[in-house]
């Protein structure tokens, strides 16, 4: 492949990446799985007063995975499918 094919497609998948269903798909994932990801490992911290400052960068951080592998999974379908079209 060459360079400038490989710019655009690094370009295509960001502009996938932005693309309105991805990112409202995306964090829909983030709220529900974060929430559950949160529960289960600041549950305790939630459950007895102990939530720092700590706990909630941790927190933070923990929407942010689901919200990336959604993106993720996202684009490279969306890849995937334009190769698989006839052209």
């Amino acid at each position: 492949m060459d360079p400038a094919h490989r710019k655009r497609s690094i370009v295509r998948l960001f502009q996938d990446a932005f693309q309105r269903s991805v990112v409202r798909r995306a964090l829909i994932m983030a709220a529900v799985v974060g929430m559950i990801l949160v529960a289960i490992n600041h549950g305790m911290c939630l459950f007895k007063g102990h939530f720092n400052s700590v706990c909630l960068l941790q927190s933070a951080l923990t929407f942010l995975v689901p919200y990336m592998v959604s993106t993720v999974s996202s684009v490279l379908a969306m890849s995937e499918f334009e190769r698989s079209r006839p052209t």
